[in-house]
C-alpha cells in the first residue's frame, strides 16, 4: 500500500531515535491507508502502573433502605450522588482494553462515556481529546467538583485519558494497569500529567 508523505516525514523522524532498522522496517511495513495510526500514537493511552488509592471506607445506609457498600466500598455522605456510585461499581473489576466498551473490557473514554449516559442522560464523544467538546466549562484542579471529567495529557502533551471526579482529590476512571478503579490526583504521574476538569451542564452537584 502507498505510503503518504507525512508517514515517510514521521519514519524519518523515528529513524533519528531507533537503533534498530528492523524498527524502521516494520513501521514502513505497517498496512496504512491514512494518517489513523500515527495520529492515534500521538493521542496513545499510557501505561501507568499504580497502587489504588487509600479512601475511607465503610458501609452505608442507602436512603430509600437497604445497606450500600458497592464493589468500591468507599464511604458516602448526604451530599454524594449515590447513583453515580452504584453506577461505578458496576464496572468494579472491569479491565482496561483499548477500544474496548463493556464489562469484560473498556478504555477511560467509553468507561465515562457509559456512566455519563446512566447517571446523567448525556451522550459524550467517543475518545478522550474530544469529550473536551461536551464540556459546558473547564476548570482548574481547586475548583474541582463531584461528577467532573478530569483530563490528562500523556508524554506526548496530549488529551489522551480521563475519569470522573469524586471527591478528596479521588477521581474514578479505567487504567491501563489496574483496570476501572479509583486513584489520587497525588499520585506522581495523574498529578504531573493533569491537564484540566470538565464540566458538564447536565451534571447538578448538591454543594
Amino acid at each position: 500500500m502507498k505510503k503518504t508523505v507525512l508517514q515517510f516525514f514521521v519514519a524519518i523522524v523515528l529513524a533519528s531515535t531507533m537503533s534498530s532498522c528492523n524498527a524502521i522496517k516494520k513501521f514502513l511495513n505497517t498496512d496504512l491507508s491514512d494518517e489513523e495510526y500515527i495520529v492515534g500514537q500521538l493521542y496513545a493511552d499510557e501505561y501507568v502502573k499504580e497502587k489504588p488509592a487509600q479512601y475511607r471506607r465503610t458501609t452505608s445506609q442507602h436512603p430509600n433502605g437497604g445497606t450500600h457498600t458497592g464493589g468500591f466500598g468507599m464511604e458516602l455522605n448526604d451530599k454524594d450522588n449515590r447513583d453515580l456510585y452504584a453506577a461505578i461499581d458496576a464496572w468494579h473489576g472491569t479491565p482496561y482494553l483499548y477500544g474496548g466498551c463493556t464489562t469484560t473490557g473498556v478504555d477511560c473514554s467509553c468507561f465515562v462515556g457509559n456512566i455519563f449516559k446512566s447517571v446523567y442522560g448525556a451522550t459524550l464523544h467517543r475518545t478522550a481529546n474530544d469529550i473536551q467538546k461536551d464540556m459546558d466549562k473547564m476548570v482548574g484542579r481547586n475548583a474541582l467538583r463531584e461528577g467532573d471529567i478530569v483530563f490528562f495529557t500523556n508524554s506526548n502533551g496530549k488529551v489522551s485519558h480521563v475519569g470522573i471526579y469524586l471527591k478528596e482529590d479521588l477521581f474514578v476512571h479505567s487504567s491501563t494497569s489496574n483496570g476501572v478503579t479509583i486513584s489520587s490526583l497525588e499520585n506522581s504521574y495523574w498529578k504531573k500529567h493533569f491537564y484540566k476538569g470538565g464540566r458538564h451542564k447536565a451534571v447538578k452537584t448538591k454543594y
